[in-house]
């Protein structure tokens, strides 16, 4: 090979060198995606988020939500299975020291008693049914010492008069003279009966769930708090709710009773004058619960609401609980209601044999009645409109219906005379 060929190789084999070399190292100009991706690694290695950052972030992420359903993944027991399921649980086998330790329970009913004499009312709580223990502390320790009342609170068609009217059984307090039959005026003459009779008696005033339902609302609560502020009235109750401390604010809990002479600031206080005490006792609610379905897993009020519908119950509608209902609805919902409650009272006032109270049934007005009536009195002008102005009824419960035989849907008012006719004048006040 000559010097010239020799030369001519050597530049060739270095020029392609050059090329493979070029090829190998990266891009003098990066590109954009990757200017971004160096742009965000800096900052995450340079800036540090702040909790406000962070929180924003997670807010701004977008949430995720399962489709897997319980209810559907997993069906309903029918009534048989529920049935073998709850009879195969066997006997207890687990029971609270108050059951087996009398000792435990003489204790614990022996210092109730004492802080009862001292001025304080009771509230027991735990889990178990504590109706056993409260009936035997109320006949072997409170009925040698005075009146003693238990009520049932848990009960579904139980109310407040129901409570004042066992208490005004009790020999002497209808001596006192009533200006009306309310329940404001009721606690007011067993307030003054206990306050300014020269009897030694004392009343024992025993609740089984004071934090029922029915003795939820103000009015219950206010009539509560000033027989409970009464010296010579005490109160042991028993609650189960998970919500039941916060039907009393702090001042009422730590209210204190006092001998008020004028009668003035009696009504004007409000308080309990709580002691609270675990009764744990882990037995089952089985009479709290005798009037729910044992074969549903609906629950108790599901049940109850049901056998309300089904059944005429008609005590689970307050004044108050109507009251906030038709201040939502409009003015010819208003007249609706108006009319049925007027049809009702009239068919209670045209029975000659009165039923039961709580079978309203029987004083009901036919669907096609009322729709007449509606179309006289301009509130609904077809039956889509009347359907209509009822559904808001329907959905709260404070009308219901039921298919009569031959003379089709009838519907009433879940109310008792009393309640439906104060709410009636209320109603025709507002106007």
């Amino acid at each position: 090979m000559s010097d010239f060929e020799s030369a001519a190789s050597d530049s060739t084999s270095s020029f392609s060198s050059e090329n493979e070399a070029s090829n190998a190292l990266p891009s003098a100009t990066p590109s954009k995606k990757q200017q971004k991706q160096r742009v965000a690694h800096q900052s995450r290695d340079m800036i540090v988020q702040t909790a406000f950052d962070a929180y924003f972030t997670q807010m701004a992420s977008r949430a995720q939500t399962s489709t897997n359903v319980y209810s559907s993944l997993i069906p309903p027991l029918s009534a048989e299975e529920y049935t073998t399921a709850s009879a195969s649980f066997g006997p207890q086998k687990i029971k609270s020291e108050l059951l087996t330790s009398e000792a435990s329970r003489t204790s614990l009913l022996q210092r109730i008693l004492l802080e009862l004499q001292e001025g304080f009312n009771i509230i027991c709580y735990g889990y178990g049914s504590k109706r056993t223990l409260l009936n035997d502390f109320a006949v072997q320790s409170c009925s040698n010492l005075g009146n003693v009342v238990v009520v049932n609170a848990f009960q579904p068609h139980f109310g407040l008069k129901d409570l004042l009217s066992c208490i005004e059984k009790i020999p002497g307090i209808d001596s006192l003279l009533l200006a009306s039959s309310s329940v404001e005026n009721q606690t007011r003459r067993i307030y003054d009966f206990y306050a300014k009779s020269t009897t030694k008696l004392h009343l024992y005033l025993i609740i089984h769930n004071i934090d029922s339902p029915a003795l939820r609302f103000p009015k219950a609560q206010s009539c509560l708090s000033m027989l409970a502020l009464n010296p010579k009235i005490h109160i042991v109750a028993s609650v189960d709710h998970i919500n039941a401390p916060i039907l009393w604010s702090s001042s009422e809990i730590s209210a204190r009773k006092d001998a008020v002479e004028e009668e003035a600031d009696v009504f004007a206080r409000r308080g309990f004058s709580w002691l609270w005490h675990d009764m744990t006792t882990l037995t089952p609610y089985d009479f709290e619960l005798s009037h729910a379905d044992r074969s549903s897993i609906s629950g108790v009020w599901g049940s109850a609401r049901k056998r309300d519908a089904t059944q005429n119950g008609a005590s689970m509608i307050t004044e108050t609980a109507a009251l906030h209902v038709l201040a939502s609805v409009t003015a010819k919902a208003k007249k609706l209601f108006t009319l049925m409650a007027e049809k009702q009272l009239e068919a209670i006032a045209a029975a000659t044999n009165l039923g039961p109270a709580d079978d309203l049934q029987q004083y009901a007005i036919g669907y096609d009645a009322l729709y007449q009536s509606a179309r006289t009195d301009f509130i609904a002008t077809n039956d889509t409109a009347l359907r209509a102005l009822l559904g808001e009824f329907r959905d709260h419960d404070l009308v219901v219906g039921a298919q009569q035989g031959s003379s089709g849907e009838v519907l009433w008012i879940p109310m008792r005379k009393e309640r439906l006719a104060k709410l009636l004048k209320t109603l025709k006040t507002s106007e």
